[in-house]
C-alpha cells in the first residue's frame, strides 16, 4: 500500500497531484493530520485539492492543538507540559531556553500511523505481519533533504519523490502554475514558533487568527513546571504583539532558512510532516 502524508502545504499537493497525472508513483490514499489549528485558508485549500483528486483523503485528528496549550495554561489539562518548541527565558539572568517539541509526534506522526493500521485492517497492539509493507510518500522538496528521516515504523518506508527528481520547493510552485492550479498555502498552525517573521505577518493579516495568537502567546506566560520560566511564541521572547516582525531582507541582514535567531542553531525538522 502506498500512502501520501499530506500536509496541504506547496510540496504536498504538488506532489499529490503530480501522482495524478503519472509524474510520480500514485498513492492509494492520503491522510492528513488536523491539528485543527491551521489557516482557515489551508482547510479550504484541503477542500478544493480533494475534488482534484481520484483517491481518498482521510482526515485524522488527535484533538485540537491551540485548545490543548489554553488547557495547559489555565491548569485544567490532563497534560501538565506544553508539548510545543516554546521559547523560554529564565530569572534576571535572562538564560534562554527552548522546550521540546512533541506536538508532532502526538498530531501528526501517530495519527497518521494509527490510520496506516486502521486501512490495514488491524486492531489495537496487534502486530503487523511481516509481509505487510506500506510506503509513505513525504512531501519533502529538494531544499529541504536536512529533513528526511527514516520511518520509525518497522513496516513503513518513507519516499521522496520530489528529492528523488530533485523538485525544489519554488519549482513546486512553477509546477502548479504551469499546470492551471491555484498556489497552495502555506501549512502550519497558526501559533508555530517556526515561523519566519513573514510568515508571523502573513497570520496578523487575518485579525481573527492573529488575536487567537496573541491571547495565546499571554495565556502560556508561566506554563512550565519552573516558576522563573517565561515562555513566548517568538524567538525574541517578547509578546508577540510587541515584535517587529520586519524580515531579515528588511534588516539589512542574510536570510536564514530558519529565521527564529536564537542560540539552538537547529532547522524546522517536524519529522517532514509540518510545513509541506
Amino acid at each position: 500500500m502506498r500512502v501520501l502524508s499530506l500536509g496541504a502545504g506547496v510540496q504536498s499537493s504538488a506532489l499529490a497531484l503530480m501522482g495524478e497525472k503519472g509524474e510520480v508513483p500514485k498513492p492509494d490514499c492520503a491522510i492528513f493530520a488536523d491539528t485543527q489549528a491551521e489557516p482557515k485558508a489551508v482547510y479550504d485549500w484541503l477542500e478544493w485539492l480533494q475534488t482534484q483528486l481520484s483517491y481518498p483523503v482521510h482526515i485524522v485528528s488527535h484533538g485540537d492543538l491551540y485548545q490543548e496549550m489554553m488547557d495547559v495554561a489555565e491548569g485544567t489539562s490532563k497534560y501538565k507540559f506544553l508539548n510545543v518548541p516554546v521559547f523560554t527565558i529564565t530569572g534576571e539572568r535572562y538564560k534562554k531556553g527552548l522546550l521540546k517539541r512533541q506536538c508532532t509526534t502526538h498530531y501528526k506522526v501517530l495519527p497518521v500511523n494509527k490510520k496506516i493500521r486502521e486501512l490495514l485492517g488491524l486492531k489495537p497492539r496487534q502486530k503487523v505481519p511481516k509481509d505487510v509493507k506500506v510506503q509513505l510518500q513525504m512531501g519533502i522538496s529538494y531544499d529541504e533533504m536536512v529533513r528526511m528521516k527514516r520511518s520509525r515504523f518497522s513496516y513503513v518506508t518513507n519516499e521522496f519523490p520530489l528529492i528523488e527528481k530533485r523538485i525544489r520547493r519554488h519549482q513546486c510552485v512553477e509546477w502548479m502554475e504551469k499546470n492551471n492550479y491555484p498556489k497552495p498555502p502555506r501549512s502550519a498552525c497558526i501559533f508555530c514558533p517556526y515561523h519566519t517573521n513573514t510568515e508571523w505577518r502573513r497570520v496578523k493579516e487575518n485579525e481573527e487568527e492573529w488575536n487567537k495568537v496573541v491571547a495565546l502567546d499571554h495565556a502560556i506566560r508561566h506554563a512550565t513546571k519552573k516558576s522563573k520560566d517565561e515562555v513566548f511564541l517568538h524567538s525574541d521572547r517578547i509578546p508577540i504583539d510587541e515584535v517587529d516582525l520586519s524580515t531579515w531582507d528588511e534588516l539589512g541582514q542574510p536570510d536564514l532558512f530558519f529565521y527564529n535567531k536564537d542560540d539552538f542553531g537547529q532547522l524546522n525538522n517536524c519529522d517532514g510532516m509540518c510545513g509541506v
